[in-house]
C-alpha cells in the first residue's frame, strides 16, 4: 500500500509554515500541564518560543506559565495575534532575508529557546547562530520522519537519518521533509554544541490539531454504526498528545537536558484495534468495526495515514513508524495521559468550531466513500452489509 504520510505533511506545510503542527489554538481546550508526577517546577526561566500561536506552541505556553516561567513569542503576528495578551510578543520573520527578519531578537537574552517551526536548515541555522551567545539551550522540534530506514522496528536515536542529494534545497516535499528536519537538527547542534535538545515527535494529536490526522477517528467512532477499520487490527500505532509533548519539553528545559529524544506514545504499546476500541469506550458509541485487509484497501485506492489516519501497515517501506523506541524519553520523564482524555478533549474542541469547519474534515474518508468501500468489501466476501 502506498503510504502518504509525508504527502500529508507536505500538504499541511503548504497551508502554513507551521500547519504541520496544527491550527489555531484556544487556551480553553482542556488541561495543558499533563501529569508531572509531583515534580516541582525548577527556578523561573525566561523562555523564547519561535512560533507559539498554533497547536503545540500554545500548549507550550500554557505548561510553561503553569510552572512559573516567563514567555516571549517571536512570529510574524499573523496567526491568532490576540492569543495570550499577557505574553511578550516580538514580530519578525524566521527567514532573515524577509522583512525585518530576526532583528527583534538581537541583543536579547533568554534561558532557552524552543523552535517549533523550523523546516529549512538555512533558516534554523540563522536563528541558532544569532541566539547562541545569548541563550543557554536550544530546543528544536523535529520528527521521527528523519530516519533513513523506516522499515526497522524499535527505531532509536542512534539509527541513521535520511539524506538528500542537494542539501541546499528548500522545497519541503514528500522525500525531502525528513532529511531537511535532520539537517535542521544538525544546524542547531552545530551552533550550540552540547546545549541542543532535539525532540523527535511522532504523530501529534489532541485539541487544536487542524490536520484532523487523529480527530477523524473519535468523530467517526462516536457516530457509530459500521466503521471501516484498516488491516487486521494488529498494526502498531503511536501518537502523542500535544500537551504531553509540551510538558516533556518544558520539564527538560528546566533540567537543561541536551541530546536527541524520540517523543511519542503511549508508554505501553498500542495497536489499531486497541486504539479504536478505547475510542469506542470513551465515546460510548455502538460502533461495529469491519476490518478490511491492506490488499483490498490498496485496490480501492484507500491510502494509509491520509484516508485511514494514524494507520501504517506493519509491512512496507514505512512500517516502523508505529513502533519507534521511546525508552530514552521515558527515562527523561515522558508521561502520556489516557487516550480517553485526549479523545474527549478533542471532541469537545472540535464541536466548538464553526459549522463550516466541522463539515470539512481534512483527513479520512468521506461518509460516502466509506460506504462505497464497505459495500465493495461485503460484495467481494459474499457477506451481507452490516451497517
Amino acid at each position: 500500500m502506498k503510504l502518504t504520510r509525508r504527502g500529508v505533511i507536505q500538504a499541511a506545510a503548504a497551508l502554513s509554515a507551521v500547519q504541520v503542527l496544527g491550527c489555531a489554538s484556544s487556551p480553553k481546550a482542556g488541561p495543558a500541564t499533563g501529569d508531572d508526577k509531583g515534580e516541582a517546577p525548577g527556578k523561573p526561566l525566561n523562555i523564547l518560543i519561535l512560533g507559539g500561536t498554533r497547536f503545540l506552541g500554545p500548549a507550550l505556553v500554557q505548561v510553561a506559565q503553569a510552572r512559573g516561567h516567563t514567555l516571549t513569542l517571536f512570529n510574524r503576528g499573523k496567526s491568532n495575534p490576540g492569543l495570550f495578551p499577557d505574553v511578550e510578543k516580538l514580530q519578525g520573520d524566521r527567514d532573515p532575508n524577509k522583512g525585518e527578519g530576526l532583528k527583534a531578537l538581537q541583543g536579547r537574552k533568554w534561558d532557552a529557546v524552543i523552535d517549533t517551526s523550523g523546516y529549512v536548515p538555512r533558516i534554523v541555522k540563522a536563528s541558532a547562530e544569532l541566539l547562541a551567545p545569548n541563550v543557554g539551550q536550544y530546543v528544536f522540534v523535529s520528527s521521527v520522519s528523519v530516519y533513513k530506514d523506516m522499515t526497522k522496528k524499535d527505531l532509536n536515536e542512534s539509527d541513521a537519518v535520511g539524506t538528500i542529494p542537494d542539501e541546499t534545497t528548500e522545497e519541503v516535499g514528500e522525500t525531502s521533509y525528513g532529511p531537511l528536519k535532520a539537517l535542521c537538527e544538525k544546524a542547531a547542534e552545530a551552533a550550540l554544541p552540547g546545549r541542543t535538545l532535539n525532540v523527535r515527535p511522532g504523530l501529534i494529536v489532541g485539541p487544536d490539531d487542524g490536520s484532523d490526522r487523529f480527530t477523524y477517528w473519535p468523530l467517526r467512532v462516536a457516530k457509530g454504526g459500521e466503521v471501516l477499520a484498516p488491516g487486521d487490527g494488529e498494526d502498531p500505532v503511536q501518537i502523542i498528545d500535544a500537551r504531553d509533548l509540551a510538558a516533556f519539553i518544558i520539564r527538560n528545559v528546566e533540567r537543561r537536558t541536551a541530546g536527541i529524544f524520540n517523543v511519542t506514545g503511549p508508554l505501553k504499546p498500542m495497536n489499531m484495534k486497541g486504539m479504536l476500541e478505547d475510542i469506542q469506550k470513551a465515546t460510548g458509541s455502538d460502533a461495529r468495526f469491519t476490518w478490511v485487509d491492506t490488499a483490498f484497501l490498496d485496490a480501492q485506492k484507500v491510502t494509509a495515514f491520509a484516508d485511514m489516519p494514524a494507520w501504517v501497515p506493519r509491512t512496507g517501506p514505512e512500517s516502523g513508524i508505529g513502533a519507534v523506541s521511546i525508552a530514552r524519553a521515558t527515562q527523561a520523564g515522558l508521561v502520556t495521559r489516557p487516550l480517553a482524555d485526549t479523545v474527549r478533549d478533542t471532541l469537545t474542541w472540535f464541536h466548538g468550531l464553526p459549522a463550516d469547519r466541522q463539515a470539512q474534515l481534512r483527513s479520512g474518508l468521506s461518509p460516502e466513500r466509506e460506504k462505497e468501500v464497505l459495500a465493495a468489501w461485503h460484495q467481494a466476501k459474499g457477506t451481507a452489509k452490516a451497517g
